[in-house]
């Protein structure tokens, strides 16, 4: 049976979330790894009272990346079962070029941490906002962003099309309450500030992804050896310079995470593996498509169960 696996990225960290496998062999030694690169314990993070530092960009990222791929490698040493296919949401994209072989984990932890620091000094802090906006059509947030984008000579744009009626915008702070208040009169049910200190996947990240560009040069980067589809343009890539562009892209221009589903279900691939943190991956791609047949991998039981599935 072919299936995918799916890797999630920022805002779906939590306390104790590697609780389930972290007494693994593999996980271990990949937070020491991490450790080591980036002179902070993510592990010892999620044993802490509060979520300040884990909710920090500079640490979600890496910590995301890593608990993603650890959950990955628990995996393929207990079943040695490979998906036929990978993709990441946003930062879980890099999680993914891991796991396909593209990017060295060592590097990756480098490169997110790069990624992340130059993403939270673009924009001063506050100044910045995102906002999931629920119950109304992709065309028109996109239509009312522009529009308010246009009047103010501003930036505030359609960043994360995650799934039918929930649509993610990013931007400067100062035109959220303008935006907000047309995308209600336009019928959308809700439109909710989220807990982030960056904008991200907007055009306010123009220098941050400009700053990994020029951090990808020294990295070497394989032909994947699993098929990867990146947000950029929903596209599987099979030479190393459009894979490198589309990793950039995905800095300033939105995540197609709905057509990155339906490519898989279109080309056959409708058993989705969740693999790492939270559910939040599984609630969208079930929204996105109701045949899709949805499991996580966040413990040991987990694994076990999925792996008597596919």
């Amino acid at each position: 049976m072919s299936f995918a696996f799916v890797f999630p990225g920022q805002g779906s960290q939590g306390l104790k979330m590697m609780d389930g496998i972290k007494d693994l062999g593999v996980v271990k030694t990949l937070f020491e790894q991490a450790a080591d690169i980036l002179g902070v314990d993510l592990l010892a993070m999620l044993d802490e009272d509060n979520t300040n530092n884990i909710n920090q960009t500079v640490n979600t990222q890496p910590l995301m990346l890593v608990a993603g791929y650890a959950t990955y490698l628990a995996w393929i040493e207990q079943t040695n079962k490979s998906p036929s296919i990978v993709a990441g949401h946003s930062l879980g994209e890099w999680t993914a070029l891991v796991a396909s072989g593209v990017i060295k984990i060592e590097d990756a932890i480098s490169l997110v941490r790069i990624r992340a620091q130059a993403m939270q000094n673009a924009v001063p802090v506050g100044s910045g906002v995102m906002a999931a906006v629920l119950g109304l059509d992709d065309d028109k947030v996109v239509a009312i962003c522009n529009q308010v984008s246009s009047e103010n000579n501003g930036v505030i744009s359609a960043v994360n099309f995650n799934s039918p009626g929930q649509v993610v915008i990013a931007g400067e702070e100062h035109l959220f309450e303008d935006v907000a208040n047309k995308l209600k009169d336009a019928g959308a049910k809700k439109v909710q500030k989220l807990q982030v200190s960056v904008p991200a996947h907007c055009g306010l990240m123009q220098g941050a992804a400009n700053q990994l560009a020029h951090a990808l040069n020294n990295i070497e980067f394989s032909l994947p050896k699993t098929l990867i589809i990146q947000n950029a343009d929903a596209k599987i890539h099979n030479d190393i310079a459009s894979i490198k562009d589309a990793l950039i892209k995905q800095v300033y221009t939105p995540v197609l995470w709905s057509q990155t589903i339906k490519y898989m279900v279109n080309n056959g691939t409708n058993n989705i593996v969740e693999c790492g943190p939270g559910k939040v991956l599984t609630g969208l791609n079930k929204r996105i498509d109701s045949t899709i047949v949805s499991y996580n991998l966040h413990n040991q039981e987990n694994i076990q169960q999925v792996c008597s599935a596919v």
